[in-house]
């Protein structure tokens, strides 16, 4: 039986991951082997995030602090749950959960939340198929370089149009 004072620890727990997530991803894993979850744990963690087994009423009372969350995930929390907190690319969490899920047939995305914003499934898979923030990144840098490199090489034309001119009328002089 655990202890009040536990519960309010777990409770305090909870409400800092909270805090510091930028988003956290509802998940049902009934039927799940321990070496699967220990799995996922450990890509979890190389990806800045963290799967937590909660109770839904100690889950409940951490979300009072985060009225958003709670609108978001509330009515979703019913059997058993974990809770996926991401502290780092929320992108990458959600590729990876949603390619887990693909693998572990009993892991089920039942819900999500990110910014306040409530996510379900096709939302969370729709997130994991962006691309990551380095991949959009050196898009962004590609599409605002494109003009200069352009207008450079338009530059560099003019000379080299006029050298080829130039040789040109050599040849036919030398000829």
């Amino acid at each position: 039986m655990i202890t009040r004072e536990q519960k309010t620890k777990e409770i305090s727990a909870i409400a800092e991951k909270f805090s510091r997530a930028k988003a956290a991803f509802l998940v049902d894993f009934i039927g799940i082997n321990v070496e699967d979850v220990t799995g996922f744990r450990m890509k979890l963690r190389q990806a800045d995030s963290e799967l937590r087994v909660v109770k839904n009423t100690l889950c409940k009372r951490a979300m009072a602090d985060y009225p958003e969350t709670e609108k978001a995930l509330a009515d979703e929390l019913i059997n058993n749950n974990a809770i996926i907190f991401s502290f780092g690319d929320v992108g990458a969490t959600a590729k990876l959960l949603s390619d887990t899920a693909k693998e572990i047939e009993h892991l089920k995305i039942k819900a999500g939340v990110m910014e306040g914003e409530k996510l379900d499934k096709g939302k969370i898979l729709y997130l994991a198929k962006l691309p990551s923030k380095d991949v959009l990144r050196a898009q962004l840098l590609g599409t605002l370089a494109a003009p200069m490199s352009m207008f450079v090489r338009v530059l560099s034309e003019v000379p080299a149009g006029f050298v080829r001119t130039l040789n040109a009328h050599k040849e036919k002089q030398g000829n």
